[in-house]
């Protein structure tokens, strides 16, 4: 099952949606996933193991981080080879100066976006996403 590749399209059915809870990128050694841990994603990197996982979640592992996100999915499912859509959604909150952090999944692209400024995010990709569909391909 391919996803959509046309940016317009991306863009005006992308349909934010801000997930429930705050969450934290942390760092362990090696590949193990601590235990009592239910990271949402994770990227092994030389220096570590990176985990996105709740914040209670980090708490109760004891594991350290600096960074509160909200987690905001795209609800359409974007395909792997689209060009465009992370640059377009990047530069739109760049201009309202919020930061983002992207994951891609099979489905849906992710965002991770600061925890205090995560409402506002999805009121941006919202406007975006209606500004686009007025575009005419």
């Amino acid at each position: 099952m391919s996803g959509e590749s046309d940016l317009r399209k991306l863009l005006s059915g992308m349909r934010p949606e801000l997930n429930e809870g705050r969450y934290v990128f942390c760092t362990v050694p090696g590949t193990t996933v601590p235990a009592g841990t239910a990271p949402v994603a994770t990227v092994l990197e030389p220096e570590g193991l990176t985990l996105v996982l709740r914040q209670e979640d980090a708490d109760a592992a004891g594991l350290a981080y600096d960074y509160t996100a909200g987690w905001i999915t795209l609800r359409i499912h974007s395909a792997l080879d689209a060009v465009g859509l992370t640059a377009a959604v990047a530069t739109e909150l760049g201009a309202h100066g919020l930061s983002c952090n992207v994951i891609a999944g099979y489905h849906h692209d992710h965002l991770f976006v600061a925890a205090d400024r995560a409402a506002e995010a999805v009121a941006v990709l919202e406007q975006l996403a209606g500004r686009s569909e007025d575009v005419r391909p």
